[in-house]
């Protein structure tokens, strides 16, 4: 289990990593700055416990938050 639940954005930005996107790709997505979509993926890979997009695709996966 997570010991800090995921924000929204987070969870959002989290759910554009399978994809393989860029990070300027996911910043127009979501109309925010790159700087923006590096510290959502700092906070995400803190709280999931990684240290990479493969490590966050894989461990959102064991826990089902993303398909």
């Amino acid at each position: 289990p997570l010991v800090e639940s995921l924000t929204e954005r987070e969870l959002a930005v989290l759910a554009q990593l399978p994809t393989m996107r860029s990070n300027e790709e996911i910043a127009g997505e979501f109309f925010v700055s790159v700087n923006t979509v590096k510290s959502h993926l700092k906070h995400l890979y803190r709280k999931l416990g990684v240290a990479n997009r493969r490590q966050a695709v894989r461990r959102a996966r064991e826990l089902g938050l993303i398909p």
